[in-house]
Parts: C-alpha cells; sequence; structure tokens
C-alpha cells in the first residue's frame, strides 16, 4: 500500500501538468477567436467550463500535492499550486475578458509549477 500512493501522486502530478497545458491553449485560443470572430467563439469561453476546470485543478492538485506536502514535508510545492488556484479562483470572479484570460494563464502556470515541483520532490525521495 505504502508503494502505491507515489505512483498515484505521481500521475496525478503528470495529469494535473497536461491539464494546465490544456488550460494554458484553450486561454489562447479563446484569446485568439474572440479577437478574429469577435462572439463568434461563445462555447470555448462558457463560464462553465472554467468552473470546471477550477475544480478538476482543485481537486487533483489537492490529491497529489496535498499528500506530496504532508509525505514530503516540503510546502513549496503545495504553497505555489495554492497561489496558483487564488488566481484561477479571481478569474473565475473576474468574468470575461482580458484580465480572466491572464489571471487564469498566471494561475495554471503556477498550478503546474506546484505540479513538477512535487514531481521532482517526489523522485528525490525515491
Amino acid at each position: 500500500m505504502e508503494s502505491i500512493f507515489p505512483w498515484l501522486r505521481g500521475r496525478l502530478d503528470r495529469v494535473g501538468v497536461l491539464l494546465s497545458c490544456l488550460c494554458l491553449i484553450h486561454c489562447l485560443a479563446g484569446l485568439v477567436l474572440v479577437a478574429g470572430m469577435g462572439a463568434g467563439a461563445s462555447f470555448l469561453l462558457d463560464p462553465s467550463i472554467h468552473k470546471v476546470g477550477l475544480l478538476l485543478a482543485t481537486v487533483i492538485a489537492a490529491a497529489a500535492i496535498g499528500l506530496g506536502a504532508v509525505r514530503q514535508r516540503r510546502i513549496a510545492p503545495f504553497a505555489v499550486a495554492l497561489v496558483g488556484l487564488c488566481f484561477m479562483m479571481g478569474a473565475v470572479l473576474a468574468g470575461h475578458g482580458f484580465p480572466e484570460a491572464a489571471l487564469t494563464m498566471i494561475g495554471v502556470v503556477l498550478v503546474a509549477t506546484g505540479h513538477i515541483l512535487n514531481l521532482r520532490l517526489n523522485l528525490r525521495k525515491h
């Protein structure tokens, strides 16, 4: 049972980085579509996508980075990801527009950085 937690955390960290990258691509594509097509990109910019993304990011970060922080006794990955999640929450509250995109992009980069730090600490421990 002890050996499954590092494996599971590693998988969750990788999923977290992947989702962060997809979110970043989504934000950039949304900005390009809005700038190029006006309001024609409403599906990509649906607020529910951002709420679901924030929920997924929070659950995955809590599981992977939270468990890593407890096991490794290192707060840095958790703190970086938490700041990123706060930026993402600010983006959800900001509504559509440039502030939302900027806050989201900063947030997902920080969350991905937290996952990468957690992966590195996990690899050093083993």
